[in-house]
């Protein structure tokens, strides 16, 4: 009796040995914080130079408004609908939770497809002026950032084809996808801001 109790004893604690805390989710916003340094930097080079121009933006630079709202409200209505599989795990409705991401992937890809459309009947390119590099600049830095979290997304249906990966007590790797894609909306409600309300006056 004594041999066993020891035994379970002995085991208990290499059990905790092994056990580490998880600092995925810290890490991940950490890294979202350098994120926000970058594009805080370059919406700061952006407001600088809008300022020393007496127009902005040039003539010959007009921005559409229609598609990039249309695409807004998509990229918006789709971090309610990455929160719908957040709440679904944590139910332990995996289907559900893959069904929402799915939407969600869907969603932002329909949003880089708007985006690409918009780049190729705007008339201007990269180097056609500064407001044109501006933008070129800050919304495709922004659309890549969209492209991996669509993966992210992607990596997280993939990984819920196993059995048990994800439940309503072990669900990181959905949370640190969901908060990656607010992350995204976020920066994107900014960047909608400056490069067309702004514009029109």
């Amino acid at each position: 009796m004594q041999g066993t109790v020891d035994s379970q004893a002995t085991t208990i604690v290499v059990d905790h040995a092994h056990e580490h805390p998880d600092f995925r989710v810290l890490g991940l916003l950490i890294f979202l914080i350098s994120e926000s340094l970058m594009f805080g930097g370059l919406f700061a080079a952006y407001l600088l130079l809008r300022g020393m121009h007496e127009q902005w933006p040039p003539d010959d630079t007009e921005v559409e408004l229609l598609l990039p709202t249309i695409n807004t409200l998509i990229l918006i209505s789709s971090s309610f609908v990455i929160h719908y599989g957040d709440l679904a795990i944590k139910k332990d409705d995996v289907r559900a939770m893959r069904k929402w991401y799915w939407l969600t992937a869907a969603m932002g890809a329909v949003f880089l497809g708007g985006q690409v459309y918009e780049y190729l009947t705007l008339g201007y390119g990269l180097r056609t002026n500064v407001f044109a590099n501006c933008f070129y600049v800050m919304t495709g830095f922004h659309g890549l950032h969209v492209f991996v979290g669509i993966l992210l997304i992607l990596g997280v249906i993939w990984r819920s084809r196993r059995p048990g990966h994800y439940n309503a007590h072990k669900h990181t790797g959905v949370a640190m996808a969901e908060i990656y894609w607010h992350f995204v909306d976020v920066i994107w409600i900014i960047l909608f801001i400056l490069l067309y309300i702004l514009t029109r006056f």
